[in-house]
């Protein structure tokens, strides 16, 4: 039996959003798709918009916004399986629940409660730093959402960790028929004085080249897996947050690990993965790497 692909709905712009990402999704992959609204009733009450005439309970609310996305996403791809559930508990709890048992988790970049003006959501957030499965924020320009740029792209940081990423990545491109790109940020050692200027120019040319080896090397076992995949290798000079950042803006999926650590916060973002999921100019997809 296949994991369904599963993506938290909360009945915002941004999660619908999200629903028609991953209808298109689970299309590509085959999957089952399943909507979970996570809902504890007294927090709700009242907050919601009503729908029709009167002010329906929050659990009336509840069961029409899961509704409502089940129609949507069987409107939009009819060949793929849905089903929806309302569950009593938060978003965060709920959806690190389903992720044991879920192909990725799917959200939007905001929920309803945020603050206007916010980057990111806190669901969004929590779940994508914690989450034992890949999960998707589904963020970025019009271009970005909808696939029109034809390229995954995913950013390489510590090849020994980047299995779990550079595989998630090589199968979007794949079953996107699309390019991928692999992208490995190094940086310029500092300013050597004007009569060391050769030094400094072998040692840059040595860091340019060692990342170029950790590229081929965090992808030669997917490559060699996916023979059929278009792959380019980019070392790019600068920091990694603002490489990647660029490499989105001609990107529809963009795909990072995230290191495990133990304790009661599970996983951990850096840097880098937090300025994706902040300012990326597409989807990002935030990959666990392997125990």
């Amino acid at each position: 039996m296949e994991l369904p692909l599963v993506v938290g709905v909360d009945g915002s712009d941004s999660s619908l959003t999200a629903v028609d990402w991953a209808v298109d999704e689970a299309a590509r992959h085959g999957l089952p798709l399943h909507l979970v609204h996570a809902s504890l009733w007294e927090a709700y009450e009242g907050a919601q918009p009503s729908f029709g005439t009167g002010h329906p309970g929050a659990e009336v609310m509840a069961e029409h916004i899961v509704a409502s996305g089940v129609e949507r996403a069987r409107s939009r791809n009819p060949e793929v399986k849905v089903s929806g559930r309302v569950m009593a508990e938060d978003a965060v709890s709920v959806l690190l629940r389903t992720a044991p048992d879920a192909f990725a988790l799917v959200t939007g970049s905001r929920g309803r409660g945020e603050i206007a003006g916010m980057l990111l959501g806190s669901v969004s957030l929590a779940v994508a730093a914690r989450a034992v499965c890949p999960v998707v924020v589904v963020r970025g320009t019009e271009p970005g959402i909808t696939g029109a740029r034809h390229r995954v792209v995913v950013g390489v940081g510590d090849p020994t960790g980047a299995e779990g990423a550079v595989r998630f990545a090589v199968r979007e491109a794949e079953v996107r028929g699309c390019a991928l790109t692999a992208v490995r940020a190094w940086r310029n050692p500092a300013q050597e004085p004007v009569d060391h200027m050769l030094i400094a120019d072998d040692a840059a040319r040595l860091r340019e080249e060692r990342a170029a080896t950790a590229l081929a090397d965090a992808l030669r076992a997917s490559v060699r897996a996916h023979p059929g995949v278009d792959v380019r290798s980019l070392a790019v000079e600068g920091p990694a947050h603002r490489v990647l950042l660029e490499a989105s803006a001609e990107a529809d999926l963009i795909v990072v690990g995230a290191k495990r650590r133990h304790g009661r916060f599970g996983l951990q973002l850096g840097r880098v993965a937090h300025a994706l999921l902040h300012h990326s100019a597409c989807p990002v997809a935030v990959v666990p790497q392997p125990v």
